[in-house]
């Protein structure tokens, strides 16, 4: 029997669209996940548009962020039955003998492929899942906010794995996404004092930074920056990515302080690099996740200490992915999620 999908077609503006396809067939060690929530990331969106930087394998079925109820187990899964709640990691392909993955750090393995571009995606009614990839989720953590796991853990390790922060920092967040409001919320989390830097047209957006106790700074950043002893601040998280805000990144952070840089951007940078060189900052790339963040993730989204209510801005049927798509790339909202058979 098929089953809608939400597909992205080919690599032109707009080529994504509601398909049929037929239900997954899974293999020795997967599971069959029943989709129960799928949030939109803006590599979604980037993907809809044609703006991704990223090789695709289409025709392929979005969604990377999802949770779900177990449907069917492989033949050689163990420690998981049907009707178990649990989200699922993103390397849905990776090479168990890479030396990165040996080390834990799958993420990092150059031949991972993930869900949504690599092979088919949770935009969907079911998806089929590597056993390796799931994680139980935990009592009263309702679907619509575990399918936030995987940007969470995006934010934590940005913030937590890949910075020096300490409780008392001043942090600045540049760019007011879904991953930088998540890694203010989890700098707040670590006890530091952080500001979040974005655009006139990011003022709803800068409402939920202040919803975690953000300072939003749209001009005068200096101000913040440079407040105290005019060195400037302990640490930068680069949620932008673009040449310009790791410009303004090295500018505003003090001598032997840090930058966590976690957007993406193709553009070359055009700038020197030497005040990087003259004030020793460090600065460190920050990408995916692996098995110890999840688990720590889902504890603080379970504890309440990590609170995604003022990220989701809405929730809609899988038959209007259009609609939740525009809502979220207008910067209206933060997040959209998807219930298929809503």
């Amino acid at each position: 029997m098929p089953y809608p999908a939400v597909v992205n077609y080919e690599n032109v503006p707009g080529a994504v669209e509601l398909r049929e396809i037929d239900k997954p067939t899974i293999g020795d060690e997967d599971v069959l996940l029943q989709v129960k929530a799928v949030s939109v990331c803006g590599s979604d969106l980037h993907q809809w548009h044609a703006m991704h930087s990223w090789p695709v394998n289409y025709p392929v079925v979005l969604g990377h962020e999802f949770g779900g109820l177990i449907a069917e187990t492989g033949s050689r899964v163990k420690g998981w039955k049907e009707g178990d709640k649990v989200v699922s990691e993103t390397a849905a392909i990776i090479d168990p003998n890479n030396p990165m993955s040996r080390k834990g750090l799958y993420n990092l393995d150059p031949t991972r492929k993930g869900f949504g571009y690599g092979v088919n995606g949770a935009m969907t009614e079911y998806v089929k899942v590597p056993a390796r990839c799931l994680h139980t989720i935990p009592e009263g953590l309702p679907f619509e906010k575990a399918a936030l796991t995987e940007p969470c853990c995006v934010a934590y390790n940005a913030v937590v794995n890949h910075s020096d922060i300490k409780p008392g920092d001043r942090v600045v967040v540049i760019g007011p996404g879904p991953i930088g409001l998540l890694c203010a919320a989890i700098a707040r989390i670590c006890g530091a004092q952080v500001a979040v830097l974005g655009l006139e047209s990011d003022r709803k957006r800068l409402k939920v930074a202040e919803s975690y106790g953000c300072t939003a700074i749209t001009d005068n950043l200096d101000e913040w920056a440079f407040a105290g002893d005019g060195l400037g601040v302990d640490g930068v998280v680069d949620a932008a990515g673009i040449s310009k805000t790791l410009e303004i990144a090295i500018r505003i952070t003090r001598p032997a302080g840090w930058i966590s840089k976690v957007g993406w951007g193709s553009a070359p940078l055009g700038f020197s690099l030497d005040p990087l060189v003259q004030k020793a900052l460090t600065l460190r790339g920050s990408f995916s996740h692996n098995w110890t963040i999840w688990e720590r993730v889902l504890q603080l989204l379970s504890s309440g200490q990590l609170d995604l209510t003022p990220i989701i801005g809405g929730i809609w049927p899988l038959e209007e992915w259009h609609t939740a798509f525009e809502t979220m790339h207008s910067a209206d909202i933060v997040k959209s999620v998807l219930i298929p058979n809503k």
